[in-house]
């Protein structure tokens, strides 16, 4: 009977060390979860796992925006009297979506404008600028000489004219520069 109780001890034991054993590998292994991410052609997933947890990122559509670059380059030699040459460069950077289509500014800048009205933006400052030297132009030259025979202040009136054909060919150029940008 000593004998059985001995050797059911040392079985004990060893399956006690075993279960120990496993236990231990089975808790200092990391338990990840089994996710399937659906693959395609464009599609692509970075995992990051360290002790204190894991990160995940998924792209179901990577690249979503494909980019083209065309660079034009043109020199022309003049023959002419002083034997210059004219260059003309041209660099044109555009983003497609994955469909084919050309994007048209969709995003934003850091302000939170979008592309398009960024360019609205810098049209109506050119077109106001074209507009004011315009309404000076015309002022200057219709109305001016016109005042500027008034006693005393005619000097004065030619530069209100002036200012005012200003102010009326900047508010003109925005309005035509908005209709003609689509703004």
């Amino acid at each position: 009977m000593n004998r059985i109780i001995k050797w059911t001890a040392i079985g004990v034991g060893i399956a006690h060390i075993g279960v120990l054993g496993h236990l231990i590998s089975y808790i200092s292994r990391p338990q990840y979860p089994a996710i399937n991410f659906p693959k395609g052609e464009y599609s692509s997933y970075q995992i990051e796992a360290t002790k204190d947890g894991y990160r995940i990122q998924y792209r179901a559509n990577d690249p979503r925006v494909l980019e083209s670059e065309k660079s034009l380059q043109h020199a022309k030699d003049k023959r002419g009297l002083f034997g210059g040459s004219e260059y003309r460069g041209e660099y044109r950077r555009d983003q497609y979506t994955m469909d084919g289509a050309r994007n048209l500014g969709g995003g934003v800048d850091a302000e939170g404008k979008s592309a398009k009205e960024v360019e609205c933006l810098i049209a109506d400052a050119g077109a106001r600028s074209q507009g004011a030297m315009a309404g000076t132009s015309i002022a200057a030259g219709a109305i001016a000489p016109a005042v500027v025979g008034i006693p005393y202040i005619g000097w004065l009136a030619a530069g209100w004219a002036t200012l005012l054909g200003q102010r009326v060919g900047s508010d003109l150029g925005s309005k035509v520069g908005s209709a003609f940008n689509d703004c």
